[in-house]
């Protein structure tokens, strides 16, 4: 079924809507963010926000959405720049009002199977296509082993660092950033095969000394 276009916003009201969604977002988290909420927030009517968006789940994608940074794919011509690129700049793990907004998000991707399947389609999609589009050119200029598994690899830096930022409590910075490309994440990239586990074959001084023994 297609769905229903309801009708935007006039002016400029619309992205002060979202963006009052986004503080009361940061403000409570998602769980405990209303309608009545945004609007009073933005100093709108709750009809208003119902009229362009039916639920919060919709308000909520479209104001996190609205505040994903810069699309534009980064052509530094390494890959250590165009991660640097993505992950240092506005909007990236950086950008402390990026990092408050998904914590502000993570329980509602557990409980709210609506939301998180909204949230991986339109925000974290988008995202993964940037991120496979850099794999990909760095793959063709040979910075990337032909077997490295980029399904581990290409999430592996956000995951490194947002485990930081919520295990350990720190607040991430572009050394930290650059720290965790340069020492984990290139040479996994480098050195992609894993080991092969084979069974060693015995030493000659083994060899020698079980010959010994039947002699």
């Amino acid at each position: 079924m297609t769905p229903i276009e309801r009708p935007r916003v006039e002016g400029d009201r619309e992205q002060e809507i979202l963006d009052a969604t986004l503080e009361v977002l940061a403000d409570v988290g998602y769980d405990r963010l209303t309608m009545d909420a945004v609007a009073a927030r933005a100093k709108a009517s709750k009809a208003t926000l119902y009229r362009r968006w039916n639920n919060k789940v919709s308000l909520v994608i479209e104001a996190l959405h609205s505040a994903k940074g810069p699309t534009e794919l980064p052509d530094t011509g390494t890959l250590r720049g165009d991660l640097q690129g993505v992950f240092c700049g506005m909007g990236g793990l950086v950008d402390p009002q990026t990092v408050a907004t998904f914590a502000s998000v993570l329980t509602a991707i557990a409980r709210d199977a609506d939301f998180a399947e909204a949230f991986r389609r339109e925000v974290v999609g988008p995202k993964i296509a940037v991120s496979q589009e850099i794999w990909r050119r760095a793959r063709e200029r040979g910075e990337v082993c032909a077997d490295a598994d980029l399904s581990l690899l290409e999430p592996a830096l956000a995951g490194i660092v947002l485990h930081r930022v919520f295990v350990m409590g720190e607040q991430p910075d572009a050394d930290l950033i650059t720290r965790v490309i340069d020492q984990i994440i290139l040479p996994a990239a480098a050195c992609g095969s894993a080991p092969t586990t084979t069974n060693p074959s015995p030493s000659p001084s083994h060899k020698d000394s079980h010959k010994e023994q039947e002699d």
